[in-house]
């Protein structure tokens, strides 16, 4: 079979071509198991961070923090707006995001485990809890247009396109074995 532009059509190349794709979207995977994993640890030890801090300690923290700064321009609004913040973080509301946080954070782990240890039933579970992620997030976005929210939903959605390929590529292997 010939091409009128490329001439013959080389079928080992195109397989090594196939090869090297599959290796590399292989390890961008990987990449983002890794990425995914450490964001999840430190967010679930951020919520525990926030569950055994005091409040008045993190108050005192965001004082010392901002005081200088507004001493030298008052009107500064980013030094005013997370002093407001934090005045009226109450200690429920600071429990209610410690627990969403370590929550969060341990789901997402447990899910970069089982997908690092090839847990075939967690493929799918991953891609909705993902999406129930991408949801949830693109929903808090319509509220305050954060950019943010817009960069996590468009990796979370690029993590579910990887995790349905290797899920793929995994359910043809044991077919095939």
């Amino acid at each position: 079979m010939s091409s009128p532009i490329a001439g013959p059509i080389d079928t080992p190349m195109l397989k090594q071509n196939a090869y090297r794709l599959a290796r590399w979207l292989h390890g961008l995977f990987e990449a983002s198991l890794l990425i995914k994993g450490l964001l999840a640890a430190s967010e679930a030890a951020s919520g525990l961070g926030l569950l055994l801090t005091p409040n008045s300690m993190i108050q005192n923290f965001v004082d010392w923090m901002t005081r200088n700064e507004l001493t030298q321009e008052p009107t500064d609004a980013m030094a005013q707006w997370v002093s407001h913040l934090v005045q009226s973080l109450s200690i429920q509301t600071q429990h209610f995001y410690a627990l969403y946080l370590m929550g969060h954070g341990f789901l997402k782990l447990i899910m970069v485990i089982l997908l690092q240890k090839r847990v075939i039933w967690a493929y799918p579970a991953s891609m909705v809890v993902l999406a129930g992620f991408v949801v949830y997030q693109l929903d808090q976005w319509t509220h305050g247009h954060s950019p943010v929210l817009l960069m996590l939903s468009g990796f979370d959605t690029f993590m579910i396109l990887l995790v349905w390929r290797e899920w793929r590529v995994l359910r043809h292997k044991t077919a095939t074995a």
